[in-house]
């Protein structure tokens, strides 16, 4: 390539490498790193609020630190030391607390584990550049870590430098701190990368826990679910999808996040539901959980608010189906169909028992009106949401490092699925006259999404990209959602099950399709000789036998139920992926207990491997996604080598 072309884009690059030293030193750097094995890769998905599981899983990255462990000093310490050192890598401040409280000599403790855990960052770091490794170290101890890590073990001369370190550690104070610092370290090293796959928020209690996890965490990238999708519209102002997030929290007795997590004010519904509602069927209450039990008085007050919000909830969601008939959603109107002398309502041309007819707020002659006192109530949750500087904190994050898909080192990552007709084509949806299907509708859906986020000051671009986020919750063609309707009202209201079903999109019953994996890999412009695809939305049932690898091994279907409401479902507690060098290990977790269980009592609850699925060869940083950057940057830097060289760029000394 001829370096005049790119002059302009070459005299930028100059600025980062002023001459010929810098270029060439740079190249050689990149090119030894194109040689290292690829870094691992973590996958998780539908953590839904449970943020103490998710901790854990987050620590022990999946068994990954315990394998690591292992290698590093296989014989040498017993099953029981390790579980304790396993412990000590995960909660290291919680541990040495313990261990300082029974008696222990913690000098000769602070060095021993300090030992080991050089020997134990030594092996995590085994697969990267001292440069990289650098990067993960603490400022206060990068030097000391750096100098313990290539130690000369064969150098007697050295030994003593080397307990002089250590021992000055101790010494002056700093071996908790130095401790935490490589834990740490460890942890960043042992996965390169962090995908959720989607689903965050509901359910259990700590969504926003997660989210300041995540937003700590060193190298993360999400996939938005469908129940991630309504916090987001929430966050930004749509009233559909704050009344499904609000409606979803108080089903589940989930207050923690919505006053304590995002300090949202629920004074205003309390107080209209008590006056509008004096009397609500327990349907309303909220689910039982091993975790919160409610006061009768409680238990009465989330009543009330869980069926004013709802019957909010079915007028704005009636507005918004109105106002966008792209949506085709008009099935879902219905509330306009409701007989309260015969207690029937008309869903889909069927007539339907209701088994309540206490809705007092219902206009029957304007039924998908508020009425002034909820409008009064709505607005003021509107504004509550939109003004939480975590919440907003959170969707900013969310939008940063989230997206509807990802394609990645020859995974396509989405949360639920492919939308298709039951001749297994492609399913399309029509918007604005034009009309998607496949990878293009992916594409289309987010762009909307992220003019909601991103056009704050267009109200007409922003309305309509609130609307569609909610579309995204619960539409039919929703890459996110996936199935034919959301039958909300139908399982309050209505005793007749058959009213209750959310029949599936052919997707999910065609998913061990090889053929179908394939045309949705190339539709996204993908191999499918090399490639898979992850995702998670549908438990997998594993009680009644269903695997979570299909499709000839292209497929990873990796929600297994990690939320607590899907145990009895999954029998196990959710699956993890893991990818590294030499292939794909898949894990199953047992229920979790509690941190203070894993941290006391050492249940480290090391996953079992469901699945492994092995490279024909290992893989290499150079063929990844960031091999190909690499490339790319190494062209450029010959390509500045050569303008330097032929005195089209002055070199700076």
């Amino acid at each position: 390539m001829n370096s005049e072309k790119y002059i302009n884009y070459l005299k930028l690059l100059s600025k980062q490498y002023p001459n010929i030293d810098a270029v060439c030193t740079e190249i050689i750097n990149l090119r030894a790193i194109l040689s290292l094995p690829k870094g691992t890769e973590h996958f998780l998905t539908d953590l839904h609020g449970e943020y103490e599981a998710f901790t854990h899983v987050l620590r022990n990255a999946s068994g990954v630190i315990k394998r690591k462990i292992d290698e590093a000093f296989g014989n040498t310490m017993t099953e029981t030391e390790k579980k304790t050192f396993a412990t000590l890598v995960y909660y290291p401040e919680q541990k040495i607390d313990i261990i300082s409280s029974t008696g222990e000599d913690m000098n000769s403790w602070f060095k021993t584990s300090i030992y080991r855990l050089i020997i134990l960052t030594r092996v995590a770091s085994y697969k990267y550049t001292r440069s990289k490794v650098r990067k993960t170290l603490p400022k206060n101890f990068a030097y000391i870590i750096e100098e313990l890590l290539h130690e000369k073990e064969t150098l007697s001369s050295k030994q003593e430098y080397y307990n002089q370190i250590i021992e000055s550690i101790i010494k002056v104070g700093k071996a908790e701190e130095f401790i935490y610092a490589l834990c740490g370290v460890i942890r960043k090293l042992v996965v390169d990368r962090l995908h959720i796959v989607g689903d965050i928020f509901d359910r259990g209690p700590g969504a926003h826990i997660i989210l300041d996890e995540l937003m700590n965490h060193h190298s993360v990238d999400i996939q938005w679910g469908n129940h991630d999708i309504i916090w987001m519209g929430a966050a930004l102002g749509s009233e559909a999808c704050l009344a499904n997030a609000l409606r979803i929290s108080l089903r589940y007795g989930n207050m923690e996040t919505i006053e304590e997590g995002y300090g949202i004010n629920l004074l205003p519904l309390a107080t209209f539901a008590m006056e509008n509602y004096p009397e609500v069927s327990d349907k309303f209450q909220p689910r039982k959980s091993a975790d919160r039990e409610w006061t009768e008085k409680e238990t009465d007050l989330i009543k009330k608010m869980h069926k004013a919000i709802a019957m909010i909830q079915f007028k704005v969601e009636g507005q918004l189906i109105m106002r966008n008939p792209d949506f085709k959603m008009e099935h879902r109107l219905f509330l306009d169909t409701i007989d309260l002398e015969g207690k029937t309502v008309t869903i889909e041309g069927k007539v339907y028992e209701l088994n309540e007819t206490d809705f007092p707020t219902l206009d029957p002659e304007n039924p998908y009106a508020l009425t002034e006192d909820e409008q009064i109530v709505l607005d003021k949750l509107v504004k509550s949401f939109e003004n939480s500087d975590k919440l907003q904190k959170h969707t900013d994050f969310l939008f940063r490092k989230g997206s509807i898909y990802l394609r990645f080192n020859d995974n396509l990552l989405y949360h639920a699925g492919m939308p298709i007709n039951d001749d297994k084509s492609f399913k399309e949806f029509t918007l604005n006259n034009q009309t998607y299907s496949g990878k293009n509708l992916f594409d289309i859906v987010e762009a909307h999404a992220r003019q909601a986020y991103y056009h704050k000051k267009d109200p007409v671009k922003k309305r309509f990209g609130l609307d569609l986020m909610w579309y995204l919750w619960n539409g039919e063609c929703s890459p996110l959602f996936a199935k034919k309707k959301m039958t909300t009202f139908e399982r309050y209201f209505i005793d007749d099950k058959s009213s209750h079903s959310e029949m599936a999109n052919a997707y999910f019953s065609n998913r061990d399709d090889e053929n179908l994996i394939n045309r949705i890999l190339e539709d996204f412009e993908m191999d499918p000789k090399s490639s898979n695809i992850i995702s998670g939305h549908v438990p997998v049932k594993t009680l009644k036998g269903e695997h979570p690898v299909k499709a000839g091994d292209k497929m990873f279907v990796i929600d297994g139920g990690f939320s607590k409401a899907y145990h009895e479902t999954t029998g196990i507690a959710g699956y993890t992926l893991t990818y590294n060098s030499r292939g794909m290990i898949l894990v199953s977790h047992e229920p979790f207990e509690s941190l203070q269980k894993a941290i006391y009592e050492e249940k480290d609850s090391i996953p079992n491997t469901v699945y492994i699925k092995e490279n024909k060869k290992r893989i290499f940083v150079n063929d990844t996604d960031v091999g190909s950057e690499l490339r790319s940057s190494i062209e450029s830097l010959h390509l500045l080598l050569d303008a330097y060289r032929k005195g089209y760029i002055k070199e700076k000394r």
